[in-house]
């Protein structure tokens, strides 16, 4: 028998095979229960519905029964309809062609724009870079930001997490970022979003210039639980496609704990009991999966910056300390700076970078005295306010008295003033040196 007859032969004998289809067997909130059908976790199934086919994504699996939660609206849906499995996980389109395009949570374009269906296929599912292969850190990524990139120098690779209280700047920041890095490209994953906030980032914060050398993953707070947290493997793994074809990212994430609460309503929904907080334990296994995905390998980089929205201002709640222990470093905003009208509001003295080979000697011993003058002035500042202060009682603080207008003037700066590293250390060094 000849191939061509062989291929026949198959095509032929798969053709009459019957259909396995399921059934739906229960719906609870967001949990729909499947029965009849074979798949794995991670699996995607079609229901059939009254109104359509809804797809689910398979996260539990007990005694022959599915646990799935949809990824779509499932008004009416009901027990007893017919459920396909497809066999396959969630599966996306990468290329060259997604610079400029604005994504859903699933990987679809939603701008308007042409078809990505004659892109290479990927599923969204990847391995981490063996820690024994990835290079080490070495070479500094200018972001435009003065006072990241002079007191918490961020390296090609690193990963930083950005945190703070509801309201406090940190979309703005990353927009100013995306504007001012001197990366290549740009994978911005909106997770948990205001649908009001979306164009006003595209068309304002980030603009045309920002657009054009970026890709924006989008899922905004109404979407179901699952396209939420998809949405950030979807942009890691547009990230990690373009560091596998050699080039050096940026993937900024608005933000991290929307994710882990998609994570929360998921496993909660799955049938996890609450742990930490209310967190279920698939919430602290998920984030270091999701966030070491980022990071150095032998052919590219992904400089990973994740804003991490901490409850109450609280910077100790469960997953800014769980996003601080994988993070090769934090940056802090103070709501106090904010409502002062210093931007961007980062308290310097709060924040670190792990990272230190990518400074010059120079640099780390600029940015050390900056810090000892901001941390002296600190020291004084209420003694100063209630005239308590005596002049020469401390060199330091005098000197970062006479120095804080300067000091201040180096650490704002106006949103659509991206600084160059080189003129960053510039400007520093003259500063103390004063």
């Amino acid at each position: 028998m000849t191939a061509l007859t062989l291929a026949h032969a198959t095509a032929a004998r798969a053709a009459v095979v019957p259909q396995r289809l399921g059934r739906v067997s229960g719906l609870l909130g967001l949990r729909v229960t499947v029965s009849g059908v074979s798949a794995a976790l991670g699996d995607l199934l079609e229901v059939r519905g009254a109104a359509g086919p809804v797809p689910v994504e398979v996260v539990a699996s007990e005694y022959g029964v599915l646990t799935c939660l949809p990824l779509a609206e499932t008004t009416g849906l009901r027990v007893g309809d017919h459920v396909e499995a497809s066999g396959l996980g969630l599966r996306i389109a990468v290329g060259e062609e997604l610079r400029g395009r604005v994504l859903d949570g699933l990987g679809r374009p939603i701008d308007g724009g042409p078809s990505l269906g004659h892109l290479d296929q990927v599923v969204v599912n990847n391995e981490t870079p063996n820690a024994l292969l990835r290079p080490r850190i070495d070479q500094q990524l200018s972001l435009g930001v003065r006072a990241m990139d002079s007191l918490t120098a961020c390296g090609r690779g690193q990963r930083l997490g950005i945190m703070a209280g509801s309201g406090v700047g940190k979309s703005s920041l990353l927009s100013m970022i995306a504007r001012g890095t001197d990366a290549e490209i740009s994978v911005i994953a909106l997770i948990g979003e205001r649908g009001r906030e979306v164009r006003e980032f595209l068309e304002n914060d980030l603009g045309p210039e920002g657009l054009a050398r970026s890709i924006v993953v989008v899922a905004t707070s109404d979407e179901p639980p699952v396209v939420r947290l998809r949405a950030a493997f979807v942009a890691t793994r547009i990230a990690e496609w373009f560091r596998d074809a050699g080039r050096d990212v940026v993937l900024m994430m608005d933000s991290l704990t929307r994710v882990a609460l998609a994570q929360r309503e998921i496993g909660l929904s799955a049938g996890e009991p609450p742990a930490t907080r209310g967190f279920p334990p698939s919430v602290f296994a998920m984030l270091p999966q999701l966030l070491e995905r980022a990071g150095t390998s032998p052919s590219g980089s992904i400089t990973g910056l994740y804003t991490v929205l901490v409850e109450g201002d609280d910077m100790q709640d469960p997953i800014g300390d769980a996003a601080r222990s994988i993070l090769d470093g934090h940056i802090v905003l103070t709501r106090e700076l904010a409502t002062s009208g210093h931007f961007p509001s980062i308290d310097v003295l709060e924040s670190i970078s792990r990272v230190s080979a990518i400074v010059s000697p120079t640099g780390k011993q600029d940015a050390q005295r900056l810090r000892r003058l901001l941390a002296a002035h600190r020291n004084v500042k209420e003694l100063v306010e209630i005239g308590a202060y005596a002049p020469g009682s401390d060199p330091d603080a005098d000197l970062a008295l006479a120095l804080m207008p300067a000091i201040e003037a180096f650490l704002r700066q106006d949103m659509d003033d991206a600084t160059p590293a080189a003129e960053t250390w510039a400007a520093l060094h003259q500063l103390v040196t004063t």
